[in-house]
């Protein structure tokens, strides 16, 4: 796999909206999403969500998975029918990678990498085309 760096820090293309900071990796479509938490719970509307980061995709499918400490989990992807992926961890830390496999891209092979945790609230946006 070519290298890639991991998402840290935000960036001067990090991208401010409303609760949201956007920040884009090296690997276009791929970012780390910063939300600002209410202890209170209160959400916010998906369709805000994604207009403000431009994201092209709906999301029709919440899935939530849990692991053990220690697991190392297998890189997924979907051929026939590609899906984006919102990732974010409620509770522990998890380093989440994301593969350009998009065939023509200019950045296949290249790998994102970003730590998620339920302290620093961090999401990582996945288009399709990725395993992650």
């Amino acid at each position: 796999m070519k290298g890639s760096r991991i998402v840290a820090e935000l960036t001067e293309r990090s991208i401010t909206s409303g609760n949201f900071v956007f920040t884009p990796t090296s690997i276009e479509g791929v970012m780390a999403v910063d939300v600002k938490t209410y202890g209170d719970r209160r959400g916010y509307f998906m369709e805000t969500y994604r207009r403000a980061a431009g994201i092209d995709a709906e999301f029709v499918q919440d899935n939530q998975s849990s692991s053990s400490q220690g697991v190392l989990r297998g890189l997924h992807f979907q051929i026939a029918h590609p899906q984006a992926k919102l990732v974010r961890v409620i509770r522990g830390t998890v380093f989440d990678v994301a593969v350009d496999l998009r065939v023509g891209s200019p950045t296949w092979g290249k790998w994102e990498g970003i730590v998620l945790s339920e302290e620093n609230h961090r999401q990582f946006f996945v288009p399709r085309g990725f395993a992650h």
